[in-house]
């Protein structure tokens, strides 16, 4: 397939090598490049959501090609009044091309409008989804807290071991840990902790302990775990 991709950030440089690696004919050009796109089967708008609009009213209508984004937030609505249009959003973090490029194959992909879309998804040896356009931003909210709250997180554990004179590298085995006990026995099962304890004594202790900066996001993640626990405790038989 010929597909142009605008955008040379770090959604348009994954999917440039992802593509090309998977035999598509592939050309990529700079948002204020767009004499450049040719008279490509797909072009794939991998630009900032908010810009995603303005520079899909910036591209010819044609009937032989479809307009379609990477972005898991918007629906096809952004992309009128183009006849043919597709989304495709991978549920995988893209940190630089190279990384990228690796993780969209196999990925999971939000697939929506023309047909064209899933061929490319089937291409990059993906599964797919569908949603209703009343799910999206739902599904792009879970998403944002799946990567990037689990990020930040990883963050404020590192503030509070370079607080006690460590580092966020003496506790990366056991967050890395925890993770894999998620995937093998889900999140209730994993959860361990004085809050899956219900021992306040002890947290009361930790919020005395830790830097005031990072007092409200223990406490938010502390009332996560509170809620996780009670979930649990009302799932088991009497």
């Amino acid at each position: 397939m010929n597909i142009t991709i605008v955008g040379t950030g770090r959604a348009g440089s994954s999917f440039d090598r992802a593509l090309r690696d998977a035999g598509h004919h592939v050309r990529t050009v700079h948002h204020d490049e767009l004499e450049k796109i040719g008279d490509p089967d797909l072009i794939l708008l991998c630009v900032p959501d908010d810009a995603i609009a303005a520079m899909s009213a910036r591209l010819e209508r044609s009937d032989s090609r479809v307009v379609a984004h990477v972005a898991g937030s918007r629906t096809l609505g952004v992309l009128t009044p183009h006849p043919r249009t597709g989304s495709l959003h991978p549920l995988m973090a893209l940190p630089s091309g190279e990384l990228g490029a690796r993780r969209l194959v196999g990925a999971t992909y939000c697939v929506t409008g023309d047909e064209v879309m899933g061929d490319v998804a089937r291409s990059l040896k993906g599964r797919t989804i569908t949603l209703s356009d009343d799910q999206r931003t739902l599904y792009h909210a879970t998403a944002s807290v799946a990567a990037n709250h689990l990020v930040a997180l990883m963050g404020h554990v590192r503030n509070l071991a370079e607080a006690a004179g460590l580092s966020l590298e003496d506790f990366l085995p056991l967050a890395e840990q925890s993770l894999r006990d998620v995937i093998e026995v889900g999140p209730d099962a994993a959860l361990t902790g004085p809050a899956s304890r219900g021992d306040m004594a002890t947290i009361d202790a930790h919020l005395a302990a830790i830097p005031e900066s990072e007092r409200s996001t223990y406490v938010a993640m502390a009332n996560a775990a509170f809620e996780l626990a009670e979930q649990r405790r009302s799932q088991t038989p009497a």
